[in-house]
């Protein structure tokens, strides 16, 4: 498979990272954070590491390591850091999974948001949203930011308990593929974790793309 998508979510906390330990851990993938903040407790690479059960050699270094939890742009400004757009190239491994940060309007500088590098790197994006009261709102509004830069939407991701008319709303106003959903585990780790995400999403959909 020489498949590459972009994992984003319609805000912060929303589960993208579980979902792409998930994710890189069903296609034996590589993983990529281009940018972490927050640096205090256990990153996003680490967390991948823990649930997805890829070797170290998968898990690819972030291009830029800031200390604070907050927007990447503030970080960076805080650390005394420039954040350089080149430095944010796409990783040559396949299969990758790369991990954004917060929402799609999320800076990276004041002049950078994370949805203009979506779409320069003109990869497929998996849309992470939840199952809870606003998710149409917040996903319908992050499905029509991508579509006017003309970035792929490769599909959905639902994350939380099931909320059937929600999800079917949004696919069909959205008109956008539901991939699955990933619920809230009890116990967190990588056996169930893969075997929710087994349970939850059809694989043979993460071959289609490029």
């Amino acid at each position: 498979m020489s498949a590459a998508f972009v994992v984003t979510g319609t805000d912060t906390g929303v589960g993208k990272t579980v979902f792409s330990a998930a994710l890189a851990g069903a296609l034996n993938a590589f993983y990529w954070k281009p940018v972490q903040a927050g640096l205090d407790d256990a990153t996003d690479r680490d967390v991948v590491a823990r649930l997805s059960g890829l070797p170290e050699d998968r898990l690819l270094p972030e291009a830029y390591r800031l200390n604070a939890p907050l927007s990447p742009h503030r970080a960076a400004e805080l650390d005394h850091v420039e954040i350089l757009p080149g430095a944010l190239q796409v990783p040559a491994q396949r299969p990758l999974v790369i991990e954004g940060a917060g929402g799609l309007m999320v800076p990276l500088r004041r002049d950078l948001l994370f949805i203009d590098l979506y779409a320069e790197w003109d990869l497929p994006v998996i849309l992470c949203a939840r199952t809870t009261l606003g998710t149409i709102n917040h996903t319908l509004l992050s499905i029509e930011a991508l579509r006017n830069r003309k970035i792929p939407l490769f599909g959905i991701a639902f994350i939380g308990p099931q909320n059937a008319d929600t999800e079917a709303t949004i696919v069909e106003m959205g008109q956008v593929r539901r991939l699955g959903r990933l619920p809230h585990l009890p116990v967190l780790d990588a056996a169930s974790l893969a075997e929710a995400f087994a349970g939850g999403f059809d694989m043979q959909l993460f071959g289609t793309a490029r």
